[in-house]
């Protein structure tokens, strides 16, 4: 982690682009400003474990962070991908609790870091804070709502063809890799192993979905990967 240096204007400018800040005047920007922090990771470098003291609220400035948890064998499921512009980490912000999940950057990323304490006391001072986040936490709970439905009333070949649907054309066929996502990563994201995942991509191959070569996944027939998506168990 390296420590950037930011001016004001930058500070500000980014806590306005905020939806939880967006609509706060001068004045409660300005006291935001001075307890917001602008912190670069390296690729795969962790932001903050399960666990810990919560921090502060998290903005990605750049690039794409993974909200993930590990099994006791090891087994990671990713939780959710967030890019520019998402904001994460917001239990602890406002519940005074421990980090619930660990987040890690996927690539080379900035993340704007917002001091608890500094939002707790604006809230406390200003109520009207409170609808705003109110909005927001549903928001993530609609999110969470959405994962337990997949998991529970969906094979993994269905979550499967809604994922490369949403996927972008680099994570699932640049020809440098470096964006491209693997089958360990596809299978994280789903909340299963790498093994069920390559059965899974087989069948869709062979139904006309997609074609895989050299490891790239290229979508053929848009609509019949949709209509894998509506089956359920």
């Amino acid at each position: 982690m390296q420590v950037l240096h930011p001016n004001l204007e930058e500070k500000l400018a980014a806590l306005r682009q905020c939806s939880y800040f967006a609509n706060m005047d001068a004045s409660m920007l300005a006291e935001l400003a001075e307890g917001t922090r602008l912190l670069s990771f390296n690729r795969d470098e962790v932001l903050f474990w399960q666990g810990e003291p919560g921090a502060g609220l998290y903005m990605l400035r750049r690039g794409s962070v993974k909200l993930f948890k590990v099994s006791p064998q090891g087994r990671e499921l990713i939780i959710n991908v967030f890019e520019e512009g998402a904001t994460f980490n917001e239990v602890p912000t406002f519940d005074d609790g421990p980090n619930p999940v660990n987040v890690a950057a996927l690539e080379d990323s900035q993340v704007w870091a917002i001091d608890h304490s500094t939002i707790r006391r604006l809230m406390h001072e200003h109520p009207e804070m409170y609808r705003q986040v109110t909005i927001n936490l549903a928001r993530n709970l609609r999110m969470m709502v959405d994962v337990i439905e997949q998991l529970s009333f969906y094979l993994v070949i269905n979550r499967l063809a809604k994922l490369l649907i949403q996927l972008s054309p680099e994570q699932l066929t640049d020809p440098a890799g470096a964006a491209r996502l693997t089958q360990d990563q596809l299978a994280a994201r789903l909340g299963t192993v790498r093994e069920v995942v390559a059965r899974a991509l087989r069948q869709l191959e062979r139904s006309g979905a997609i074609r895989i070569r050299r490891r790239k996944i290229e979508i053929l027939d848009r609509e019949a990967l949709k209509r894998w998506t509506d089956v359920q168990q």
